[in-house]
């Protein structure tokens, strides 16, 4: 959940497509000359194959955010993003041999992020680049998604094709991190007939596919030491063409992942005013890894204490209260860290780890997720 960037939920890494915006024009989506291919109806998924790359879209991202710690009880979030962006399907349509390996077909895009929970610090980064001879890209031959040398690596078993194992590795100046991920349930597919519905109208969604509760082990090292660490991750996978609309002025994306073994993703489309977007949506996960769409009408998301950012003076809502009756779930969100603002890079925008506290029929649960907020802090980058 993410031209000019009028990108429907570009979830983060606002300053690539800030910097996009010189390099590329976006087409009218939709026009009868638009090339791309829209998110339609019964999309027929198939694994491993819809994990990778899909440049018949437009635009594409992989998303994995993580709660973590050590054995000794420090705490570290992290994000680790990958994007696609199309720029010439005529290109993409063209054979190989008569391509030039630099031609600018698609530019990808990775963000990088570090919460040291602990030590009160959050440490971001980001990159730009075309795929170039092997520079970026997604390739199911390969089975990883890659920016450099930051990349998720699969490790494909036939027995379970829409889960399995991921490596993710990246390195920054002052932290690193190596990270194993082993998928306990299946692939989630949001939405209902095969889109996640974003807006009226045909091809206004797009494909969706999570992997909501991956366990992982690995390493963190931040300056320079060493820090062993195990907790759950998250993956998002989305594919569409259609951009952003014009009377959205910001987001809310919730994941949260209970005690229970159940997970829950919800996204708050906030119309120009404040008003709810009545395409904002969700998808509940039971412990077994069987689905329940949610529509806007089916959940309450209430927002609480007010974070004030002294770089941007944005105004984040840190807490929040939410209600989704027809599942007997209740659940109150805070974060242990508020300064999880990402600043600097085009739109600022909040993104986070948190803490759950909830009751499931009638059952108290703890949890972990992860917060991200748009449009607190100024009109989100790409909306005119």
């Amino acid at each position: 959940m993410r031209n000019s960037r009028s990108l429907f939920l570009l979830r983060g890494n606002c300053a690539l497509w800030t910097l996009l915006l010189t390099l590329t024009p976006v087409a009218n989506v939709g026009a009868v000359d638009d090339p791309y291919r829209l998110a339609l109806p019964n999309y027929q998924f198939q694994f491993p194959r819809d994990h990778f790359n899909h440049p018949e879209f437009r635009t594409e991202w992989w998303y994995y955010t993580g709660n973590l710690r050590t054995a000794e009880g420090r705490r570290f979030g992290f994000e680790l993003t990958f994007f696609r962006q199309g720029v010439d399907k005529q290109g993409v349509d063209r054979q190989p041999a008569s391509e030039n390996v630099w031609e600018v077909k698609d530019v990808w895009m990775a963000h990088l992020a570090l919460s040291d929970i602990n030590g009160g610090q959050f440490l971001h980064t980001e990159r730009l680049n075309r795929s170039g001879p092997g520079v970026a890209g997604a390739d199911l031959k390969q089975a990883r998604v890659w920016n450099g040398n930051w990349q998720a690596q699969w490790i494909l078993d036939p027995a379970l094709p829409g889960a399995g194992t991921q490596t993710l590795a990246a390195v920054a100046d002052r932290f690193s991190l190596q990270l194993s991920l082993k998928s306990e349930k299946p692939p989630v597919i949001h939405g209902q007939n095969g889109v996640s519905q974003k807006a009226e109208g045909v091809g206004k969604a797009s494909h969706y596919i999570s992997l909501t509760r991956l366990i992982t082990t690995g390493e963190i090292i931040l300056d320079g030491k060493r820090f062993t660490v195990e907790g759950t991750s998250w993956m998002d996978h989305e594919f569409f063409s259609h951009q952003l609309e014009s009377n959205q002025s910001g987001w809310d994306w919730f994941s949260m992942q209970l005690a229970d073994r159940s997970e829950l993703m919800l996204f708050r489309l906030r119309r120009a005013g404040g008003s709810l977007d009545p395409y904002s949506a969700g998808t509940f996960v039971d412990p077994q890894g069987r689905t329940r769409h949610l529509s806007a009408a089916d959940f309450t998301v209430i927002p609480g204490k007010i974070w004030t950012s002294p770089a941007t003076h944005g105004r984040y809502p840190v807490e929040w209260t939410i209600d989704v009756p027809s599942i007997g779930l209740k659940a109150a969100l805070r974060t242990p860290m508020p300064q999880q603002e990402l600043t600097g890079i085009g739109t600022n925008y909040w993104e986070g780890a948190v803490d759950i506290d909830a009751t499931r029929l009638g059952r108290a649960l703890s949890g972990v997720g992860y917060l991200e907020m748009t449009g607190y802090a100024g009109r989100v980058t790409g909306l005119d």
